[in-house]
């Protein structure tokens, strides 16, 4: 079987090997014929922390080809988006029936495969401001992979969304995915207030973020690509009294991860939640995605397609 195995002297940290083993499925576990895949900016330094022969990736749609032996999860033939720890870039892997849910036809596999990392992240992230009707969310990083999900979730929820973004080219991008206001900086003292903020960023913007939110609002930090955080207690007197920060875990709870999954499909399914795919490879081609991820070309999410049925 073929999959990606890290290798420090490859292409951006990887070799295409063709001597896998076959997965051999646990009793909860089906296996599912590996469509297409989508890469994340963490993988990156999940690669160079684990340089020889581990096998990466985690968003993953397919197909299943043998169903779970305990009787749970779909028969073979179902279409499926998985969220795995690891392993997903290779032709077939072996997922825990609790960590996948069903696709409809309708939904392309290249934009399945965009929804377990950046999608549960956004979705979770979002439960954390509770009812957000009507209220003011601030989302920064809006146009990223998870970015785009929560500008949407967040619109869908009936808030009123403040979209920031890295510069004025992406403003258009921000508007259509349904924000009301679209910033480039959080310096202007009239923003806000927020009662929630979705923040992916990290670096100086956590502070300005923190200094926009309501009293008692909430703050889900998920991100750092933006460097370190410094938070003091002063940013708070700006207006965010007794608000809350929360660093952010989405993998937590693992138990439901299959059932956030199916919600998140459901929305591709129904029109209401339109993935943004700014790069689509064959998965050979992983390497050159990763490059183009690091130097931050990608808009949206990077997909990697595995021959087949799209």
């Amino acid at each position: 079987m073929r999959g990606f195995i890290t290798a420090p002297a490859g292409h951006a940290g990887l070799r295409l090997a063709d001597d896998l083993p076959e997965p051999l499925p646990a009793p909860h576990e089906a296996v599912v014929e590996v469509r297409a895949y989508a890469v994340n900016h963490d993988e990156l330094n999940l690669i160079a922390r684990r340089p020889d022969g581990w096998r990466p990736g985690q968003d993953v749609a397919g197909v299943v080809v043998q169903a779970a032996a305990d009787g749970s999860g779909p028969a073979p033939g179902t279409r499926v988006v998985c969220y795995l720890d690891w392993e997903g870039w290779a032709e077939r892997i072996a997922v825990p029936t609790h960590r996948l849910a069903t696709l409809a036809d309708r939904v392309p596999f290249e934009q399945a495969a965009t929804l377990p990392i950046a999608g549960l992240t956004a979705l979770r992230a979002l439960r954390v401001g509770g009812a957000v009707l009507g209220r003011q969310v601030l989302v920064t990083g809006a146009t990223g992979g998870v970015g785009q999900f929560a500008v949407q979730l967040a619109v869908a929820a009936g808030a009123h969304v403040t979209a920031q973004v890295s510069s004025p080219e992406r403003e258009a991008e921000a508007r259509a995915l349904g924000a009301r206001q679209v910033v480039t900086s959080l310096e202007d003292d009239t923003l806000g207030p927020y009662h929630l903020v979705l923040d992916g960023i990290g670096g100086p913007q956590t502070a300005q973020a923190v200094r926009r939110i309501a009293p008692g609002g909430h703050l889900a930090w998920y991100g750092n690509i933006g460097g370190p955080a410094e938070l003091r207690l002063g940013d708070f007197y700006a207006q965010g009294w007794n608000a809350h920060v929360v660093g952010f875990i989405s993998p937590v709870p693992d138990e439901t991860k299959g059932e956030d999954l199916a919600i998140l499909a459901d929305l591709v399914a129904d029109g209401r939640l339109t993935p943004r795919v700014g790069l689509t490879l064959d998965w050979e081609k992983t390497p050159e995605a990763l490059d183009a991820l690091a130097r931050r070309e990608v808009r949206g999410k990077a997909v990697l397609t595995v021959g087949g049925e799209r």
